[in-house]
């Protein structure tokens, strides 16, 4: 004999099934955070010993703790191909493909520092990649605009941070060297691949007293990692940071879309 529910009962019952299942794709995910909590505990212990290495060379013998928060939450494994995901939370580079790389954690991590973001600040990326630099930054409170030269590299990216929930981040594909004149004046500009010199477009998009950190360097030479002030009057104060290795900036004149 069929057996009938009265629909607000129904609808009831529904609703409750749906909490279960979506209390139960919560309770998954974060059991895959905490598989992986151990090596970003061991990552950020990296990120510290390497940042009390440096500190002659950078003048910071500790990050500031809102940074090293932000890469405690960002899920890193999810942002880089499958293939490099059991050395995901290891402190170095890692392909992600078409020749590129995503940097080692402590220079994300000193990068971010050195650019001094407080929540709200426009900030801008030149290089997506994998987007993981641009989720370090949102979980910092940045509004982030990020542009990748790389279509494929730049759709997978974004496609990574919305299923990630970082659905504020603005991404694009296009050439790094334009910036993003749309959507500046900007706070403080990144820049995850070396030029030989700054791209002029960039320094005219940052704000007065906003900064800019860049590698600066051909690619087989020696690279130098860069901050740049940009004064009130429109002076720019560079100070050399530490010598680094990244791939080249490419690009020069494609016009972004």
């Amino acid at each position: 004999m069929p057996f009938f529910l009265p629909e607000r009962l129904a609808r009831r019952l529904r609703a409750a099934l749906k909490g279960v299942v979506i209390a139960s794709a919560i309770a998954m995910d974060a059991g895959a955070q905490d598989r992986y909590a151990a090596q970003r505990q061991a990552m950020l212990d990296d990120i510290a010993r390497t940042t009390r290495e440096t500190a002659a060379e950078t003048g910071r013998s500790a990050l500031s703790e809102a940074v090293m928060q932000a890469l405690w939450r960002v899920p890193r494994h999810r942002l880089i191909p499958a293939a490099e995901e059991a050395d995901a939370y290891r402190n170095r580079p890692l392909s992600i493909g078409s020749g590129q790389t995503i940097s080692q954690p402590f220079i994300v991590a000193l990068m971010t520092d050195l650019l001094n973001v407080t929540r709200g600040d426009r900030v801008l990326e030149i290089g997506t990649g994998s987007g993981y630099q641009a989720a370090v930054l949102a979980e910092l409170g940045a509004k982030v605009h990020t542009i990748e030269i790389v279509e494929s590299l730049g759709r997978e990216a974004a496609a990574r941070l919305a299923a990630l929930g970082y659905g504020a981040i603005e991404t694009r594909i296009g050439d790094g060297y334009l910036g993003w004149p749309e959507r500046a004046p900007f706070d403080s500009i990144i820049v995850t691949a070396a030029p030989a010199d700054v791209p002029p477009e960039l320094t005219r998009q940052l704000k007065a007293g906003g900064r800019l950190v860049i590698p600066l360097g051909p690619e087989q030479g020696a690279q130098t990692l860069t901050v740049i002030e940009k004064q009130r009057d429109g002076a720019l104060v560079r100070q050399a940071v530490l010598a680094v290795r990244f791939v080249p900036l490419t690009g020069g004149g494609t016009r972004a879309r």
